[in-house]
């Protein structure tokens, strides 16, 4: 079924975006809770540039998205650390301050929870982490040094 979004939906889409979803999602869920307009043409024509908006900041978000993973193509960010005589850092590497690395050093901003980690770091070296961009993935480089 064809769905007009009346506000943002977890998961699914934000305000004033055309979707289809199933027809048991649409009937039991958004439209009795007010979060969607069955998708008429007298709907689509009333809302028409509200449409229109939702379709333009679209495309800009796609551009975003991918000037964002050319600015991350095959750079990394450097942390140097306090380390214990065996080489593991006092204090792990966790996505918050890798998101303020890529802020200072790359002038890139990204919410700690586009980044994937495996697991937090504790160790010097070269690492590399994912940062999801959209529906994407693009591969960051963390490099621990001894302080």
């Amino acid at each position: 079924m064809e769905i007009l979004l009346l506000q943002d939906v977890s998961g699914v889409g934000k305000k004033n975006d055309l979707l289809v979803v199933g027809d048991g999602y649409a009937l039991n869920y958004l439209l009795p809770h007010r979060k969607a307009l069955v998708a008429t043409p007298t709907v689509r024509k009333r809302y028409a540039d509200q449409i229109r908006k939702r379709a333009e900041e679209k495309e800009q978000e796609r551009a975003l998205r991918a000037n964002a993973a050319a600015a991350l193509a095959g750079k990394s960010v450097t942390f140097t650390k306090k380390v214990t005589k065996t080489g593991k850092l006092y204090a792990a590497i966790n996505e918050q301050q890798i998101s303020e690395a890529m802020k200072t050093q790359l002038g890139v901003e990204f919410s700690p929870d586009a980044i994937q980690m495996d697991e937090h770091i504790k160790a010097t070296g070269n690492f590399t982490v994912k940062i999801k961009i959209g529906d994407g993935q693009q591969a960051l480089g963390v490099v621990v040094k001894a302080e």
